[in-house]
């Protein structure tokens, strides 16, 4: 029951990492692509935490945890800089 539950879940961040591709592609603004970077990179932390869970391998949530906070300094220095410029 736990390992469907856990495929469902991979199933829907794998959907909505497309929808979020699609986003990035398409955005009109580069807020928009930023945005939706930022959703890519919160799915695929996700997919890593899945492939964690799976295989029974504790390090692989280290790797997602300095992944994550890498990504939020990313977006916070792209977000300044569309805000006023370096």
């Amino acid at each position: 029951m736990v390992e469907s539950l856990i495929s469902l879940a991979a199933l829907l961040a794998g959907v909505a990492f497309l929808f979020a591709l699609v986003r990035f592609i398409k955005g009109p603004t580069a807020a928009d692509r930023v945005v939706a970077f930022d959703v890519m990179t919160i799915v695929s932390i996700s997919f890593i935490v899945f492939i964690a869970l799976l295989g029974d391998r504790v390090i692989y949530l280290d790797v997602a945890l300095v992944y994550a906070l890498l990504s939020f300094l990313g977006v916070i220095v792209f977000a300044r800089y569309l805000e006023r410029g370096f």
